[in-house]
């Protein structure tokens, strides 16, 4: 059924994952039409009752379930205005500490799949008025904190990647950006923040005091996906992180 109206169609892989769900509520409340990618259906179902979106199961660490995705969307919508990679995993291990299967493994989770986005959503992108790609990095990949290796490899290809693909497709208005959190409270990164002493510790780590939401950083991928708000904005990686990548954290 071919989307006729002006009414924008976007899909959000990781639907299901703290900015993921805060990202699809945002959306939804502006109307939009949302396709819910992620891999628990449960959890899916759920999201999709509360947000009217299509719920859509996948593994997106394989190419062709997210070629699939996209067809699909674009089949079923008639237009694709955005996609936005909400998939990512959180590693803490040094280097010589951390096994050649946890290395693959977080880069198929974060690079990967971030690629495999651009990959499948660029062509459709291309034949009609353009479109915004959102992927997600972290404020890692620009500041080097002890015991982030692996996961500080696989952000800053994927910050690589937007530059790149920013400068392939603008000449089509196919917008591609980033946003890289510190550290937000999700169920992801419970463990972390779990212990009063960790959350003190981290909460210090950020020159604004506190750790982000959700809703911090879907604010700032909602405005990156509006056209109107953010036409004239590609290739950025932009860091909704309390000052992390950037501000040295004030001791006194």
């Amino acid at each position: 059924m071919e989307n006729r109206t002006d009414t924008p169609v976007y899909i959000i892989l990781g639907a299901t994952g703290g900015i993921g769900s805060a990202v699809s509520e945002l959306l939804a409340a502006d109307g939009a039409h949302l396709v819910l990618a992620a891999q628990d259906t449960d959890k899916l179902d759920a999201l999709a009752q509360q947000t009217g979106g299509t719920p859509y199961s996948l593994d997106a660490t394989h190419y062709d379930q997210v070629h699939s995705l996209v067809s699909d969307t674009v089949e079923q919508h008639g237009r694709l205005d955005g996609v936005v990679n909400c998939i990512g995993s959180i590693l803490l291990k040094p280097a010589h500490l951390t096994s050649l299967e946890e290395f693959h493994q977080t880069l198929a989770l974060n690079l990967h799949t971030a690629f495999y986005v651009v990959k499948a959503a660029a062509r459709p992108m291309l034949t009609r008025k353009g479109g915004s790609i959102v992927l997600c990095s972290s404020a890692v990949a620009r500041t080097g904190i002890n015991n982030h290796e692996a996961i500080a490899a696989a952000k800053g290809g994927i910050e690589g990647l937007t530059r790149a693909a920013a400068a392939t497709y603008a000449n089509r208005n196919v917008r591609v950006n980033c946003v890289a959190p510190g550290l937000v409270e999700t169920p992801q990164s419970a463990p972390i923040i779990s212990h009063a002493a960790a959350r003190k510790q981290s909460e210090a780590m950020h020159a604004l005091g506190r750790l982000g939401t959700p809703h911090d950083v879907a604010v700032a991928i909602r405005w990156l996906l509006d056209t109107t708000q953010s036409g004239w904005v590609t290739g950025q990686v932009i860091g909704v992180d309390g000052g992390l990548g950037t501000v040295r954290a004030r001791t006194t």
